[in-house]
């Protein structure tokens, strides 16, 4: 009488059901970020490659496409007479407010990490410009220095330094650097948490150790606390030149760029190229150079950054 065998068919249905947990596994980290990938394409990816698009036809007002136009859309930008006005001073308030913004908020995080008496008080105080809408901040601005009945008029008379009302924007240019005032002011805040968030995570012991070897304060800044805070300012730095190139309220809420485009951006010039002049191919176009121009400077500084930190190292 033969011995019947049992089936085997139970190793082969487990090494599926492992096989399955692993694909399982790995997939979930990719089902879990989609809804982002999603978002993302839907919110960024497809309005780039829609203004791409606008900028390389002819677009009626309506923005429909009406055919490939041979770059027409960026030559009539580049041959326009404001064109250069409005990017140098899309350079100059981009470089000003970053520049001094930095500066300013490395040197006040430096004082916010020392233990001092309302210290909690003093960071409420810094992150509160940050914390109000860009609208308000420039609206405000505009109020100080406005010549009639401006508060910085008012509390100079006042304190008796000027006799009579002083006209703080004589010329475009002068308004535009109020403009730039006003940006630094709204943007050392954000510079100062994020560099402070850097010192805030050094080790004590790295500076005990420079004390003992009697090292002084500017050797312990140079030496300790920038190279340590770099990755702090680079993040900052990066981010704050995406942030301030594309500002648009301040300046549409001061002036709109007028008189004659003197006080104009990128952002606000393309703006009234799409939404006053129904323009929409040009303002693709601008917008597409500024893109550009983003891409570069932050490629630059990025690549520029780390290659010295390579070689520090």
């Amino acid at each position: 009488m033969s011995k019947t065998t049992a089936p085997k068919a139970a190793p082969a249905v487990q090494q599926d059901a492992h096989s399955s947990k692993r694909l399982l596994r790995k997939a979930e980290p990719y089902v879990w970020i989609a809804p982002s990938v999603i978002l993302m394409a839907v919110f960024i990816l497809i309005p780039i490659i829609t203004v791409f698009r606008m900028a390389l036809n002819d677009v009626s007002k309506t923005g429909n496409l009406k055919g490939f136009n041979n770059f027409a859309n960026f030559t009539k930008v580049l041959k326009a007479s404001a064109f250069s006005m409005v990017l140098k001073n899309t350079l100059v308030w981009t470089i000003a407010v970053v520049v001094l913004s930095t500066v300013l908020g490395f040197i006040l995080a430096l004082i916010l990490n020392n233990k001092f008496r309302g210290r909690k008080i003093a960071r409420a105080i810094v992150v509160f410009p940050w914390a109000t809408t860009l609208v308000i901040q420039a609206s405000a601005w505009g109020f100080i220095i406005n010549t009639d009945y401006g508060t910085l008029n008012t509390l100079l008379m006042k304190l008796h330094i000027i006799s009579q009302p002083i006209n703080w924007t004589p010329t475009p240019e002068a308004y535009f650097a109020w403009e730039i005032a006003c940006g630094i002011f709204v943007t050392i805040p954000f510079v100062t948490f994020c560099v402070l968030s850097g010192l805030q995570s050094i080790d004590t012991s790295y500076y005990e150790a420079a004390t003992v070897d009697g090292a002084t304060y500017w050797q312990k800044l140079f030496k300790i606390t920038l190279p340590l805070v770099k990755s702090s300012l680079t993040v900052s730095t990066v981010l704050n030149i995406i942030y301030v190139f594309n500002s648009f309220p301040i300046i549409w809420t001061m002036t709109k760029g007028d008189p004659a485009n003197r006080t104009d951006t990128l952002v606000t010039y393309l703006y009234k190229l799409a939404f006053y002049n129904g323009r929409q191919g040009e303002a693709a176009a601008v917008s597409v150079i500024g893109f550009l121009i983003l891409l570069v400077c932050a490629s630059v500084y990025m690549v520029y950054t780390l290659r010295k930190g390579d070689a520090d190292v």
